[in-house]
């Protein structure tokens, strides 16, 4: 959880950083959130060898899993990346809220979550926070460099964003229960640096084809405060995007994608804030009306798990199956995979 929520505040604001310092390549900034998953492969060195009854799916079943995941990975990277170019930080946070209301639905129709009240609700209002947010699309005012009468696009452009991350992490969490079917590090990680490497192959094409590398030197010559701070922008822009990947994945296997996009959401609170102190984004009155919905939202689903946990637990002292069905599938996952 640590792990997911520092990566997605700090790989946020230095998205924001890149274009506020001189950056212009939309096509460089999707490369840094595939691009450093190379270095998980370092990890992999040091994580414990598969034991002799773990789960070995073959080949012919995970390159096409990693091949189609990595393209659509790759292409809700660069919807971000636009988006966060078109509007404020502090927007573009609460916006990107509605991955939860998104993912109420995916989960249900793809992983079999139980679709509540409580869950309703969260979606409803995190759709009305967004809904607010782009209201006030002529009223937002900020120091920030958008360009004007892009807002509506980066708006338009978050929300797409939003509903393809609620479907990727659906599928990453029905690809561990149904092919990978073991919950390992080793897997996570293996999972987390196939799939990245194909998306940073598909942005690198999309670099090469569109002619933007061309304009890489003359950016980073011209960057704010020099060349050595555009190299470590982009380095701790793609690091804090894979520990943000792997905390999340890590949550996805051993809860749901619900939940760790749950996880997510608590960063909400705080990334307006540091971007107001960094960036000098206002934080006007609908603002703080969107973030509190947001966190009703959030606090919603909260109260969920929680009944589901109780539930669950009820369901076990009693002898019967628990009623939450994601919960008993972990339940009865735990005993046959090594944490």
């Amino acid at each position: 959880m640590l792990m997911a929520l520092c990566g997605q505040i700090v790989a946020t604001l230095l998205g924001r950083l890149y274009y506020n310092s001189g950056g212009n390549s939309k096509w460089m900034a999707t490369l840094t959130q595939s691009a450093g998953s190379p270095l998980l492969a370092i990890l992999m060195l040091f994580t414990p060898p598969p034991s002799a009854g773990e789960p070995h799916p073959s080949a012919a079943k995970m390159v096409p899993i990693y091949v189609g995941l990595g393209i659509i990975i790759g292409f809700d990277n660069l919807m971000y990346s636009y988006a966060l170019q078109f509007l404020p930080v502090s927007t573009f946070s609460l916006v990107a809220a509605t991955q939860l209301g998104f993912n109420s639905v995916t989960s249900r129709l793809i992983n079999a979550q139980r679709f509540t009240v409580l869950i309703a609700n969260s979606v409803v209002v995190l759709t009305f926070s967004a809904a607010l947010l782009g209201i006030s699309a002529s009223s937002d005012e900020t120091s920030s460099s958008v360009p004007r009468g892009k807002y509506s696009a980066g708006f338009v452009l978050t929300l797409a964003a939003s509903a393809l991350f609620a479907l990727i992490l659906s599928l990453l969490e029905v690809t561990f229960e149904k092919v990978v079917r073991t919950r390992t590090l080793r897997w996570v990680l293996r999972v987390q640096v196939c799939t990245n490497l194909v998306a940073a192959a598909a942005t690198v094409t999309g670099l090469f084809a569109s002619g933007d590398w061309k304009t890489i030197p003359g950016e980073m010559a011209t960057f704010k405060n020099g060349r050595a701070r555009y190299v470590a922008t982009l380095v701790g822009t793609a690091v804090s995007w894979q520990v943000m990947a792997v905390g999340a994945l890590r949550l996805i296997v051993r809860v749901s994608s619900l939940f760790a996009n749950v996880t997510g959401t608590l960063a909400l609170p705080l990334v307006p804030v540091f971007a107001v102190v960094l960036f000098g984004d206002r934080m006007t009155g609908i603002k703080v009306v969107a973030m509190l919905m947001a966190v009703w939202g959030f606090l919603s689903y909260v109260y969920q798990h929680y009944i589901d946990g109780r539930r669950a637990a009820a369901g076990d002292e009693k002898g019967r199956e628990p009623e939450c069905r994601i919960c008993a599938a972990r339940a009865g996952s735990e005993q046959d995979s090594p944490a």
